[in-house]
């Protein structure tokens, strides 16, 4: 679900030293729908897993890895 991919995610912010704002802008995936995710309510779709997993330089896979 959401709440996994967003753990992931945040591990990546932590390793580049980016926040979600600064994702968000260079990405077009909205601060809204990351924070959707945090919070469980949404579970990500897979373009905009594809956006993030090429955006970080990692394999979509390490999004959906339980």
């Amino acid at each position: 679900g959401g709440v996994i991919v967003y753990e992931k995610l945040q591990g990546l912010l932590d390793k580049t030293n980016k926040t979600p704002y600064q994702v968000s802008k260079d990405t077009g995936v909205s601060t809204a729908t990351l924070s959707s995710w945090k919070n469980g309510v949404y579970v990500p779709k897979a373009d905009k897993l594809l956006i993030l997993s090429k955006y970080f330089g990692v394999p979509i896979e390490y999004f959906l890895e339980e």
